[in-house]
């Protein structure tokens, strides 16, 4: 007899097929599973740059500056690049007892240098001012034309410099020179914070406290100016803000308070150009109106 030997299995053609597919999607699926598994790495994995080690432009945070409302910025300048905020155009009115004052200021610039992940240095350059003040309604216009006082600012972030979660917080602190000859040293800590909403609403609340010096009574005050701000972006390149600003400060009876309203137009990724005005809601509060922009190398 003949020694039998057993065929080797046979599959349908249909059953291999499926085998095949099901060995793909398998490895497919073990892909994406390791993938997500990954830990999600930040677009701003700053703490290995500096200022001598500076972000690459690739991975630079969206644009974030302190202007154009009076709340700013929790947000910090990239380590190793520079920020220009600058006052094209700034008109100021103000009325009071019957003394009416009004500013010119132009080419008000605030240049920025990311030192480090959390950390900014600011310098506060005023390259023109000209002051009309009219002690009363019949009385004639008195001018003046100066440099303005320079002032060095640190803003250091607490909490959300990176942008993954929803709040941020920093504090920012300043000291001001007489630089145009009149006045005094004066100085004061910011507070901001930002609050990521949906649908890319942003929500802004800002604590400021000054002191200020006087020059009429020759002394220093303090001043305190709350600040909240709402603002909505409509598109990549447009967006549009509403600030409420409130002031009070020992040489004044009361609260001053205004209603502040800009259009912020973003071109491209660095560049960013503001126009606004300050609408003052109480008698002795300033009217303002400005145009200005921003620039990020």
């Amino acid at each position: 007899m003949g020694t039998y030997q057993a065929a080797p299995p046979s599959f349908p053609p249909y059953s291999m097929h499926t085998f095949y597919v099901l060995a793909a999607a398998s490895l497919l699926i073990s892909g994406a599973a390791q993938a997500q598994d990954k830990p999600k790495s930040c677009p701003y994995d700053s703490a290995h740059f500096n200022l001598f080690k500076p972000v690459p432009r690739t991975q630079l945070r969206p644009l974030r500056p302190d202007r154009p409302g009076v709340t700013e910025s929790p947000f910090t300048v990239d380590a190793g690049h520079f920020q220009l905020e600058t006052d094209a155009l700034r008109l100021i009115n103000s009325r009071e007892d019957g003394k009416q004052q009004r500013t010119w200021k132009a080419a008000y610039a605030v240049a920025k240098l990311g030192l480090s992940r959390r950390t900014d240095v600011q310098l506060e350059v005023p390259l023109y001012k000209i002051a009309k003040e009219r002690p009363a309604p019949d009385a004639p216009w008195q001018r003046q034309a100066s440099f303005g006082d320079m002032a060095f600012r640190l803003k250091h972030n607490f909490l959300g410099d990176d942008q993954q979660g929803p709040v941020a917080l920093a504090t920012i602190a300043y000291t001001r020179l007489p630089t145009s000859g009149q006045g005094a040293v004066e100085g004061g800590l910011i507070v901001p914070m930002n609050v990521e909403l949906p649908h890319k609403w942003n929500f802004d609340v800002q604590l400021e406290s000054d002191l200020n010096y006087d020059q009429e009574a020759h002394s220093h005050y303090v001043r305190v100016m709350p600040s909240v701000a709402l603002d909505h972006e409509f598109t990549e390149m447009f967006s549009f803000l509403v600030e409420g600003v409130t002031q009070w400060d020992a040489h004044h009876a009361g609260w001053r308070s205004s209603l502040n309203l800009a259009p912020i137009i973003s071109i491209g990724e660095n560049f960013q150009a503001d126009l606004g005005t300050h609408l003052a809601l109480s008698r002795e509060a300033e009217r303002e109106f400005f145009v200005g922009f921003t620039y990020r190398h």
